[in-house]
This record gives C-alpha cells, sequence and structure tokens, in this order.
C-alpha cells in the first residue's frame, strides 16, 4: 500500500495544559498549539508521556486530539498516542483518536504482563492491521519495561507494519543501528525523544526529534534542527548547550516528596505559564506540585535561557 510521508522535523510532545480543578484547559491548548506553530515545528505529538496522556480520562483523550486537530486546521500532521497495556485497549483508542482526525497513531509496547517478543510483534501488527493511519512505534522502557530491539522494529519497518520510531530509550548506540539498519528502507522515518543529544542524533542520521522540552522553546529546538541540516557543528553544539542548560529545570523538584515526573512536567508547565503560553500550571493527579520555591528557580533556568 501506499503510506503518507513519515513523520520528519521538529514535532513537539504537546503538553496537556489543565484547570485548577484537573480538566482539560481547551484555551490554554490552543494558546500552546499557536506557540508550537508560531515557532516553525514540523508537527504536533498529542497523548505522550509530556502530554500526561496515562493520567487523563478517555473523554479527556478525546477532547485534547479533537481540540489540536480542529485547532491546527490541517496546518501540520497531528499524532495521537494510542497508549495502554493490551492489544484491544490500544485498538480502542486508535478508533477514537483516528475519529477525532489523527494523522498517525503511536504505540507502545504492551506493558503490565511480561511479554515475549514475538507478542509485542503481533502486538503491532495488530494494531496496525486495526488502524486506518500509520503507526509510529514509541520505544520507551522507562514506562512499559521493554526495550524495542533493533531487529524487530527493523523488521516492522520493512514490512510498513510501522512508519516511523520515536526512540525515547536513551540507548544511542541502539538508536544508530536503526538509523543504519534503515538506511536502505523507504516510508520510514527515526526520531530522537532526546532532549539533550539531538545534535549527536541527527550526526547518526535522525530524520527528526520529538523533544519535551520544545514546549517551553520549540524557536531553540527549530534553529538546532535546522543548524544540524545545514551541518554547521559549532553552532548546532553551541545551541545544544544552550538547550542542555534549559532542561535542567527538571530537576527543581524535591525528591524527597515527588517523583520525577512530577518534578519535570511540573516545570515545563510553570515555565510555559511564566512565559504567558498557558494559564495555570498545574498536572494531573497524583503528580504533586512544584513549590513557590521551585517554581522561582523554573524562572532563573528560562531567564538564563534568554526566554523571560
Amino acid at each position: 500500500m501506499t503510506l503518507p510521508a513519515p513523520p520528519t522535523g521538529v514535532v513537539p510532545p504537546v503538553c496537556t495544559p489543565l484547570t485548577p480543578d484537573r480538566e482539560v484547559d481547551v484555551p490554554s491548548l490552543r494558546s500552546l498549539v499557536d506557540h508550537l506553530v508560531a515557532a516553525g515545528v514540523d508537527g504536533l505529538f498529542v497523548l505522550g508521556s509530556t502530554s500526561e496522556a496515562a493520567f487523563l480520562t478517555d473523554g479527556q483523550r478525546r477532547l485534547v486530539v479533537e481540540t489540536v486537530v480542529q485547532h491546527v486546521g490541517g496546518q501540520l500532521p497531528v499524532l495521537a498516542g494510542a497508549i495502554d497495556m493490551t492489544t484491544p485497549r490500544v485498538l480502542d483508542h486508535v478508533r477514537a483518536v483516528t475519529a477525532a482526525g489523527a494523522d498517525a497513531v503511536v504505540v507502545t509496547a504492551p506493558f503490565y504482563a511480561r511479554t515475549h517478543l514475538a507478542e509485542i510483534a503481533r502486538h503491532f501488527r495488530r494494531v496496525a492491521a486495526g488502524s486506518p493511519v500509520p503507526v509510529v512505534a514509541y520505544d520507551i522502557p522507562a514506562a512499559v519495561h521493554t526495550k524495542l530491539p533493533t531487529d524487530l522494529v527493523l523488521e516492522l519497518a520493512a514490512d510498513h507494519t510501522i512508519s516511523a520510531l520515536k526512540d525515547s530509550s536513551g540507548d544511542l548506540a541502539a538508536f544508530r543501528a536503526v538509523v543504519s539498519g534503515a538506511r536502505t528502507l523507504t516510508g520510514f522515518s527515526a526520531l530522537t525523544g532526546s532532549e539533550v543529544v539531538v545534535d549527536a542524533a541527527m550526526a547518526l542520521g535522525a530524520d527528526g526529534v520529538v523533544p519535551g522540552l520544545a514546549n517551553v522553546d520549540p524557536h531553540g529546538y527549530v534553529r538546532l534542527h535546522a543548524l544540524c541540516r545545514a551541518e554547521d557543528q559549532d553552532a548546532a553544539r553551541a545551541e545544544q548547550e544552550r538547550l542542555c542548560a534549559l532542561f535542567g529545570m527538571v530537576g527543581v523538584g524535591d525528591p524527597t516528596r515527588m517523583g520525577g515526573s512530577s518534578s519535570a512536567l511540573g516545570a515545563f508547565k510553570a515555565a510555559l505559564h511564566l512565559r504567558g503560553v498557558i494559564a495555570c500550571p498545574a498536572t494531573a493527579d497524583p503528580q504533586i506540585p512544584l513549590s513557590e520555591a521551585e517554581v522561582e528557580r523554573v524562572g532563573k533556568y528560562l531567564a538564563a535561557a534568554g526566554l523571560l
């Protein structure tokens, strides 16, 4: 079959702004989309980890996709997470997000039960057979406790089960192996989900980047991507180092009272609130909010990066 072009370039995983009572803040979500589109990003990924998809109800998930698709109005492709524990549940999400207008679905390996590699392959093939849009494999072992092996990724890419890989494993050597193995394939792209090694991943041949920090500084990642494409190594390194310093905000939360997700997502949302992009920095329950002092530290990171 003929597949649409796989995703490339800068594709931010869009935060989900919430109201103080933890409902989707639709006006702020539209404002965030405008903020990203104005920076020149190449696509939008909703309902991933940075979107707090695991914390949202099914109704909230659908509202997010509908809002973004309608607001973008076809200007950019919208990828939507269809992330759940088992194949039937993922297929339910696929039906919901594609009915809402998603251009592609992003799918992890199944989780909760211990899963054999043959079952992971079966999962992706069943999902692809039931999806009217391309499937992007999402390699995030920190969340699903399974690392997608290079051979399996390339096998699924070769038979067009998947159109792309979003690699959030942090394993640059494995990512390199996928990029190298995919050079002879058509209709497949490899995207890094790392904020801090974009220049290295692009040098290896990555087709794009899906960085959570791009919510806060989309212009920076668009600039970095362009510098990498132009092979301006010195300028790309300098921009990457500026973004690495900015990424330090994810550690502002006190680890004795909150988890890493609360700290990182709280920092992104605090930064967006401080920049005037969203109305409220609330994160979904049961995540713990940042303190005033921690939000003040986020502001210092923004100021040092020239964003305040």
